[in-house]
């Protein structure tokens, strides 16, 4: 299965995902697939009204749809409508709203990456020692040009994609939901 994408180039829109709720939303639909306000209220510690509410927001700027199952009239079950959404910072520069609305999002990935991080630090010792080996936190300083950047991260989208294509199947026993984060920003000023 391919990875699908929702690029965000306009404020209102970038404005709608950047709400806490919103992208808690977004992001168990993506990692466990379609499900109710109801459902998802009870996943989250949230009431169903509220999650309703931000789900219809979400359905308005294109982030989640009606599931093409719906097992029960009485109550509506959603779906990611994307794999992935991604923006441009730059088209946001020149607008206060849209800087705010990109560093909420942003500072709302990292805090996931940490507790992602953590979690797995407090609990990979229960975790088969082929998991161990294969789970991998590294880093690298390169020396680049805006250009190869750029370059290296269509590549790696590349490679993910390539993966998501090739993606197992729910059932199998042997596979995982895997965390892949990577960062690629300019480090210069950074102490050592």
């Amino acid at each position: 299965m391919a990875l699908s994408s929702k690029h965000v180039d306009d404020v209102d829109t970038l404005r709608a995902l950047a709400h806490p709720l919103r992208i808690k939303l977004l992001g168990r639909l993506r990692a466990h697939g379609p499900a109710t306000a109801s459902e998802l209220g009870r996943d989250l510690d949230e009431s169903s009204g509220s999650t309703s509410y931000h789900l219809r927001q979400l359905e308005r700027f294109g982030f989640v749809v009606e599931d093409e199952e719906q097992p029960s009239k009485r109550e509506r079950r959603w779906r990611a409508a994307h794999d992935v959404t991604s923006w441009r910072s730059a088209d946001f520069a020149d607008s206060e709203a849209g800087r705010a609305a990109d560093e909420f999002i942003r500072r709302n990935q990292l805090q996931i990456m940490l507790d992602r991080l953590e979690h797995w630090s407090s609990i990979q010792h229960e975790w088969d020692p082929e998991w161990l080996d294969a789970a991998e936190h590294s880093d690298a300083i390169l020396f680049v040009r805006p250009a190869d950047l750029t370059a290296l991260s269509a590549e790696l989208w590349e490679v993910v994609a390539r993966y998501a294509e090739n993606a197992r199947p729910a059932d199998d026993p042997a596979a995982a939901h895997v965390s892949l984060h990577w960062l690629a920003i300019p480090s210069e000023g950074f102490p050592e």
